[in-house]
């Protein structure tokens, strides 16, 4: 009917505007984005909200093997699955996904040819009016194994697909690490074939490199959140910005007033790498190689050794284990002889397939490097965190987080993480100019030394070399494994180390204790990366073990430590370089006092999360006991390391 209103018409081609004309824009913008996903290299699913298939991209078509209209209309559970899947992974999939949370994780499928695929899937819930699910949006990418691989070149030869460009692409992305996010998507676009095409703004180049990185992830997602957020709230989440922008995440602010002096010394003696002195007065240090001349016969064999000390090692199991006597049976030799009986135990020679003559001479060239001039880092000291090592080594948790290369990587970093100590902190060795500290670059001197030494000592003679026999990619692991746990010991790193233990290995395992219905992923305790934080706390745990032993054990320990100390400061002063531990003067020190701070600053926090996962309750024992001792000498106003009376 016409109308010649112009009033009429008008609203009329509003009502048009808002129904035929904005539908038809929604229908070109829908074509567009199915295009997209059609074209998408990556595999989609969508399904109702009760799971029916209501749409797959061409990508999933291949992946899976079926056509689209097998499964348009069909519930997904009408599809064969893989019994590969852990049994309850679909009922923990679908408590996720119905209270409107997305779930990411691994997932096997069957295609239908029935092979079993193991899949990257990210299910998203799509949310409409009322907050009601409508849809669920599943974005499948193969997982990048051998098997994998072989099944998908055989789909795409199968498929018939003759875009090469296309299928190199494809395997070349699942060669990548799960990543959908904006790079991906704008870097197809950048791939211009002349040169100032490929030329950007420096914002736009920064942003492209790090727009991977999980911190830069996390800072897009707080200033995200800051948009809609009260003031309060934004304020807070700028400290939040700032303390994530620090590179030292993990270390804590190390507080300046009011410290305890004990405390602020051992802090600055073994945290710091020292004062740099811009004068040419230089120290350098001269190694000097101190080797026992007793007339104890070496074994050949570990079934060689005297009775003596045979009966010694009967005990070197257990924890109470007393390294001090071994020492003196041994004329300062305690290394060779408890190496030869815990790499016996473990199975090394056999693992290296090596004889246990070229193990014995690897053994005396480490010892013979050790300087038994030091009153604490000598190898009486190694054979100590040896010790240690392998007993934290028999704990069940740690056992069955480890393979066999993780035990010998981790044995032989114990034996040869202070070889050639000079008995001086890498502060002193910054301060004086040293060689060592010239050739590191007054970072991490010490144990960077401590393992390039052990292994030019190692391959340097064929009669000693204890690696000879194994292939170059076991040899290169266990190598990197060894390096990595030896420079966990330097203090500096050491808070990083402990909180990312509890963060990763400690909280995770408590919150799966606890029977959290969390959607996260298992513990992985297996993880190489969990594997890595697990066998750099161990190392760390045995090298400042001292605490935890035995009373009589912690007191010899306690003394020596303090007199190495002592003497560099002694040193310190004859030398007029800058004194990095005061409180460590022979005349005026307080041991106890010293003892207490160690173990409130250091000790403490970290064998609680070691406890927590290897259950260690004697050693938390002997750790309350000693600290109770040390507490009533200072109570007492003693300095020394007994009472007088007992002593």
């Amino acid at each position: 009917m016409e109308n010649s209103n112009i009033i009429a018409c008008y609203n009329e081609l509003i009502q048009i505007e808002h129904g035929e004309v904005r539908s038809q824009f929604k229908l070109r913008a829908c074509n567009s984005v199915f295009t997209a996903l059609d074209h998408c290299h990556e595999a989609i699913e969508i399904t109702s909200d009760d799971h029916v298939i209501q749409y797959v991209n061409p990508a999933f078509e291949r992946m899976m093997g079926y056509h689209k209209g097998e499964l348009l209309g069909k519930e997904l559970a009408e599809l064969p699955k893989s019994d590969k899947n852990r049994a309850d992974l679909l009922d923990t999939i679908n408590t996720c996904i119905k209270k409107g949370k997305e779930w990411q994780g691994v997932y096997y499928a069957r295609r239908k040819s029935g092979d079993s695929i193991q899949q990257h899937v990210k299910i998203t819930p799509v949310i409409g009016q009322g907050g009601k699910i409508r849809h669920f949006v599943s974005l499948k990418k193969l997982c990048c194994t051998t098997d994998n691989n072989k099944q998908l070149h055989k789909l795409h030869r199968d498929s018939g697909d003759n875009s090469q460009t296309e299928s190199h692409s494809l395997r070349y992305k699942n060669r990548r690490k799960e990543s959908i996010d904006v790079k991906s998507i704008s870097s197809r676009g950048s791939d211009a074939p002349s040169l100032q095409n490929r030329r950007y703004p420096s914002m736009a180049r920064i942003h492209s490199m790090t727009i991977e990185a999980p911190i830069t992830k996390v800072i897009n997602i707080i200033n995200a959140a800051q948009e809609n957020s009260p003031v309060t709230v934004a304020e807070a989440l700028d400290r939040v910005l700032e303390i994530l922008r620090t590179t030292e995440l993990y270390s804590p602010q190390l507080g300046t007033k009011d410290e305890d002096p004990h405390t602020s010394d051992l802090v600055g003696g073994l945290m710091t790498d020292g004062l740099r002195r811009l004068s040419g007065n230089e120290y350098v240090f001269t190694k000097n190689v101190h080797q026992s001349h007793s007339h104890l016969a070496m074994p050949i064999t570990i079934n060689d050794v005297p009775p003596c000390i045979a009966q010694l090692l009967d005990n070197e199991e257990s924890w109470e284990f007393n390294i001090f006597e071994l020492e003196a049976v041994t004329h300062k030799r305690p290394l060779v002889y408890l190496g030869l009986k815990v790499f016996s135990r473990f199975g090394v020679c056999e693992f290296l397939h090596c004889s246990e003559t070229t193990l014995r001479a690897w053994l005396q060239v480490i010892e013979a490097n050790y300087h038994s001039s030091n009153a604490y880092h000598n190898s009486t000291h190694a054979a100590d965190v040896l010790h240690a090592t392998a007993f934290f080594l028999g704990k069940e948790r740690v056992k069955g987080s480890l393979d066999q290369l993780d035990e010998v990587a981790a044995l032989i970093a114990a034996t040869v993480h202070d070889v050639d100590h000079p008995g001086r902190t890498n502060s002193f060795l910054c301060n004086a100019g040293s060689e060592l500290a010239v050739l590191y670059n007054d970072t991490a001197v010490l144990e960077s030394h401590h393992t390039a030494l052990a292994f030019q000592l190692t391959v340097k003679d064929s009669k000693c070399n204890i690696f000879k026999n194994i292939d170059r990619n076991h040899y290169r692991t266990l190598r990197q494994a060894i390096i990595d746990m030896v420079l966990a010991t330097e203090m500096t790193k050491h808070f990083e180390h402990v909180n990312k233990f509890v963060n990763s290995i400690n909280k995770p395992m408590a919150a799966e204790s606890e029977g959290s219905d969390c959607e996260c992923n298992p513990t992985g305790k297996n993880f190489p990366e969990n594997q890595i934080l697990i066998k750099r706390m161990m190392i760390k745990c045995a090298d400042v073990a001292n605490p935890c032993r035995p009373l009589d054990l912690c007191i010899e320990w306690a003394g020596r430590i303090s007199e190495e100390y002592f003497a560099q400061t002694d040193e310190e002063k004859r030398q007029g370089l800058p004194v990095v531990m005061p409180v460590f003067d022979r005349n005026t020190c307080s041991i106890p006092k010293s003892q207490i701070s160690f173990i409130d600053y250091f000790i403490t926090d970290m064998f609680d999360a070691w406890d927590a996962f290897a259950h260690l309750p004697a050693l938390m024992q002997h750790l309350a006991d000693n600290y109770k001792h040390w507490k009533t000498l200072d109570d007492l106003k003693c300095k020394s390391l007994r009472l007088p009376s007992d002593s």
